[in-house]
C-alpha cells in the first residue's frame, strides 16, 4: 500500500508506476530520510566539536541503505509512526536506529537538530518532484516527440484539409499539422526544465 500514489493505482498501475518512486508514501519516507541524513552529513562536515568522532564513511553508508530502501522497511517507519503519532518524529527514530547500527551513539541527538518537520517536508517534495521531471517526466515527453518527429517525417508530404469551426479550410499537410503538436511539446517540455524548484 505504501507504494501507491492515489485511486488511479488500481487500473491505471501500469502507467503510474514508474510515478511511484516520487509520488507514493513510500517515496515521501525515502526522501524525508534523505534529507535528515544530508542535514547531519553537513553537521558533521561544518566541523561541530560534538561530532568529530563520526566518520563520514559510515554516513556513506547509511546514505546508500536509503538510497535502496525497500518498501518494508518503510513499513517499519510506519510502525514506528503509531507509537508517535507523527510521521516525521517516526522518521527521525527509525534513522537514529540506523545510526546506531554504525555505532553512532552518542550524537543522535543531532538528529534533527534545530529542525522542524516543515523544513523536513518543504525540502523533501522539490527533490521528489525534480527526481520525477529528471527520471521520468521529462523523458517522456522527449521520447514521445521522437516517435511524433518520425511519424511527421513518414506523413509530411501528405496533402489534407484544413478544417475551422468544423467547416473545410485551407489546405496543409499531414506533417505540418503533427509539428505543431511536436512545437507545443517541446515548448512544454523546455520550460519544465527551466523551473525552478525551492524549498523554504
Amino acid at each position: 500500500m505504501l507504494e501507491l500514489i492515489s485511486p488511479i493505482d488500481g487500473r491505471y498501475g501500469s502507467k503510474t508506476k514508474e510515478l511511484q518512486s516520487y509520488f507514493s508514501e513510500y517515496a515521501l519516507i525515502k526522501y524525508r530520510l534523505k534529507v535528515e541524513i544530508l542535514y547531519f552529513r553537513s553537521l558533521v562536515e561544518a566541523g561541530l566539536p560534538q561530532l568529530t568522532n563520526v566518520s563520514l564513511e559510515s554516513i556513506g553508508k547509511i546514505e546508500n541503505q536509503i538510497d535502496n530502501l525497500t518498501v518494508d522497511q518503510a513499513q517499519e517507519v510506519k510502525n514506528i509512526e503509531k507509537t508517535t503519532n507523527h510521521d516525521v518524529k517516526a522518521v527521525e527514530y527509525y534513522l537514529k536506529d540506523m545510526l546506531k547500527a554504525h555505532g553512532i551513539v552518542e550524537e543522535l541527538e543531532f538528529i534533527h537538530f534545530g529542525l522542524t518537520s516543515q523544513d523536513i517536508n518543504n525540502t523533501a517534495f522539490p527533490l521528489m518532484i525534480g527526481g520525477a521531471l529528471d527520471e521520468v517526466l521529462v523523458p517522456a515527453l522527449q521520447h514521445f516527440v521522437n516517435e511524433l518527429s518520425e511519424v511527421r517525417n513518414q506523413w509530411q508530404g501528405i496533402p489534407m484539409l484544413a478544417r475551422t469551426h468544423g467547416q473545410a479550410a485551407s489546405p496543409t499537410t499531414l506533417g505540418k499539422e503533427i509539428h505543431v503538436y511536436i512545437e507545443r511539446l517541446d515548448n512544454q517540455t523546455d520550460k519544465l526544465l527551466d523551473l525552478d524548484l525551492f524549498a523554504k
